[in-house]
This record gives C-alpha cells, sequence and structure tokens, in this order.
C-alpha cells in the first residue's frame, strides 16, 4: 500500500512522545507502552521500517511473536496518563485498554485507536532476543543486570493513518 512519507522527529517521538505497540486483531489483541523505537530502512527493500523493542515479560511479547503484524500508534500529551496504565498494567489480569480513556477501532491487519494522532501498520520482517554476550558492558550490567534483554521487532511500514 502506498502512504506519502512525511518528516518525523524520528530521535523524539519514542523518548519523548512514547509509544503503544499493539498486535492481533480487534477481537484479541493486546498493546504496551513503549519507548525504545526506532525508523530507517534495511535491507534495501526500497520501504521504510519502525523497529520496536519488547521485554519478554510483557503479555504484548506473545501477541507480537505470534502474529505476522503489529501497529505503532502516537498520541497528543492528554494521553499520557492512560499510556503509563497501559505501561504498568498487564493484560493477563483482564481489558487494561477499559481502564483508560482510549477507543480501540480494527484496522485490516491491526489494531488501531481513535485518539491516536499518527499510526504506523507494520508487517512484521524479523523478530529475535538481544543476546546478553553481545551487549556492551554497561548496558548488561546497568539495565539487563535483573532482566530479560528484549526482543527486537522490525516491521515494514504498509500504511500510516493520521489524524
Amino acid at each position: 500500500m502506498e502512504y506519502n512519507e512525511k518528516a518525523y522527529k524520528v530521535f523524539e517521538m519514542f523518548s519523548k512522545q512514547k509509544a503503544l505497540a499493539t498486535a492481533g486483531n480487534i477481537d484479541d489483541y493486546n498493546c504496551c507502552t513503549i519507548g525504545w523505537g526506532s525508523l530507517g530502512n534495511i535491507w534495501d527493500r526500497g520501504t521504510n521500517i519502525v523497529t520496536i523493542y519488547i521485554n519478554p515479560d510483557r503479555y504484548t511479547w506473545k501477541y507480537c511473536m505470534e502474529k505476522d503484524y503489529f501497529t505503532v500508534s502516537f498520541f497528543p500529551e492528554e494521553y499520557m496518563p492512560d499510556l503509563r496504565i497501559l505501561g504498568t498494567k498487564s493484560g493477563r489480569d483482564g481489558d487494561k485498554v477499559a481502564l483508560t480513556k482510549l477507543h480501540p477501532v480494527a484496522l485490516e491487519n491491526g489494531v488501531d485507536y481513535e485518539e491516536a494522532t499518527l499510526t504506523f501498520v507494520c508487517r512484521k520482517l524479523y523478530q529475535g532476543e538481544f543476546h546478553r554476550e553481545g551487549l556492551a558492558d554497561k548496558i548488561n550490567n546497568g539495565i539487563y543486570k535483573d532482566w530479560h534483554p528484549h526482543y527486537m521487532f522490525v516491521g515494514e511500514i504498509i500504511d500510516v493513518i493520521e489524524k
């Protein structure tokens, strides 16, 4: 699917805005707040990609592992309390989206949210775990000292929804 490319503040989108990663369909999906991600190009495909990083302790990880598509949605500042809820509650324990002001919307290849201002719809190209032996010591002994390394999910952007 064709979409118009725009200039995004790629170094600020994940760190300053945060995002919601969602995998599954409207009848069976899960989402989590992410602060790690990147936009770019890889494997000379002529297409742009989104890379997200999810810890295997997160329930959303299971959905990302099993599904062929995922979405990455960005929201206005007023929804940051909702993203905090979605980043601290688990979908294993119930419908955490019901605890927020967000309204999920069915897409052909995933789930969007009425309140999102920008959503990337991605076809998964790669999934893989960071391995401890490949990580710099300051990462291994800092972030991952008592935590499982994240998985990387690389998705080809097949659609961009802007509102």
